[in-house]
């Protein structure tokens, strides 16, 4: 029993991205990830509210209202994909699908309590996800076991000749000897060490890191010198795809219509101004502004250059190491209305957006509980195509995790 995000395209059915532009729209085809699930007979139960378009990190940036924590009802479950997370949390389904274009996944699965799993870049075909950056955007997966969240992504990976960008692969085998083998992990000093961090959060990562170390563990730190530029450039670069791609809602093929006819450029302002919500106009005016002449130089291809400089690190440091394991978020899940300054709510991606910029492949995973009765966890990040390796790892860590608890 699966539940779906309104940016997945599923036929004859309503699907919106939780904006008034796209109120009442009935897709014209399905989402070729889901189509994979139909056919194996999964039963699609609904659709979840999420932020506008994907644009957001509480879920509070919809058309159709707040999503909240099931855990605490008076905080957010994260965004964008905050319905979907839960929807799994508060049992309405067995699994969810979302989508992670710098954390959407992996931030409301750690608000929630509950596994999100990104597959890396070209895993899981994009045909009939409703693109917000098409460079970054991936189909993810929430559950509450690795197995059930495994079977998807097994499913649902298969090829599709109407995404260019899918990598063709041969399907590697589960290790079932996982228990056995002792993975060499790596972590950034600047991310352990980063003053928005909240201390309970750090000292957890930190024990969590010298309690592998005993267990014989390789766990080395690294120094990530571009880690500070990792929120600026994905920014830059997700919001100039976004004003390409919703370039297409004018209110003329389908979508909102405020009805004036004037004269073009007032139709489609009306239509564009009434029908986009507030962040959606605000980073479709910010990826404007860096596509713009005289400023393309200045911002949008530097951040291409820090982009392919942090895809060179990478590769170096999957080289040498299985995986690299960071925090999911800065806190736990913050009160609602809480983050009114969007420049504070986009740093509070500063752990997971790095896995969006290279195209890795990302989870998180529920281990700990905070004392302020929230839970949180651990991301663990493995190179793009590796999902078996990541969810070897994470069965091994939440093994781990429980194994401490009962002693």
């Amino acid at each position: 029993v699966i539940a779906i995000k309104d940016v997945i395209c599923y036929k004859d059915h309503v699907v919106t991205a939780a904006s008034a532009i796209l109120k009442n729209f009935t897709s014209l085809y399905t989402a070729t990830a889901l189509q994979y699930l139909l056919d194996e007979d999964a039963i699609i139960i609904g659709r979840c509210n999420c932020d506008e378009f994907a644009m957001g990190s509480s879920n509070e940036n919809s058309a159709y209202g707040a999503v909240k924590n099931a855990a605490d009802e008076t905080r957010v479950p994260g965004g964008s994909s905050g319905g979907s997370a839960v929807a799994v949390q508060a049992n309405m389904c067995m699994l969810s699908l979302g989508t992670d274009t710098g954390g959407s996944v992996r931030q409301p699965a750690d608000f929630c309590g509950i596994i999100g799993l990104k597959p890396g870049y070209g895993s899981i075909s994009r045909y009939g996800l409703i693109a917000y950056a098409s460079s970054f955007d991936q189909i993810g997966i929430f559950g509450k076991n690795t197995d059930d969240v495994r079977l998807l992504w097994e499913i649902m990976s298969q090829p599709d000749e109407r995404d260019s960008t899918m990598h063709q692969r041969t399907r590697v085998k589960r290790n079932e000897t996982v228990e056995k083998k002792k993975y060499k992990l790596a972590t950034f000093s600047q991310a352990i060490q980063h003053k928005g961090l909240d201390k309970e959060i750090a000292n957890t990562f930190i024990t969590t890191i010298n309690s592998l170390k005993a267990n014989d563990f390789i766990t080395d730190e690294l120094a990530l010198e571009l880690f500070d530029y990792i929120v600026p450039a994905y920014y830059v670069l997700t919001t100039a795809e976004a004003s390409s791609n919703l370039s297409r809602y004018d209110g003329i093929r389908y979508g909102y219509n405020a009805g004036e006819e004037t004269d073009l450029e007032h139709f489609y302002c009306k239509n564009r101004s009434e029908g986009f919500g507030l962040e959606v106009k605000r980073r479709i005016m910010l990826g404007t502004f860096v596509l713009s002449t005289g400023y393309y130089d200045a911002y949008f291809a530097k951040a291409q250059q820090i982009r392919r400089l942090l895809v060179d690190k990478m590769e170096k440091i999957f080289d040498e190491y299985d995986a690299i394991i960071m925090p999911v978020s800065p806190s736990t899940a913050f009160k609602l209305g809480e983050k009114n300054d969007p420049v504070t709510t986009y740093l509070a991606d500063i752990y997971t957006v790095l896995a969006n910029l290279c195209g890795l492949s990302a989870i998180a995973i529920p281990l700990f509980s905070h004392s302020n009765n929230m839970p949180f966890g651990l991301q663990v990040m493995a190179k793009s195509g590796d999902e078996v390796t990541l969810l070897e790892i994470s069965e091994m860590l939440m093994q781990q995790s429980i194994t401490a608890e009962v002693a």
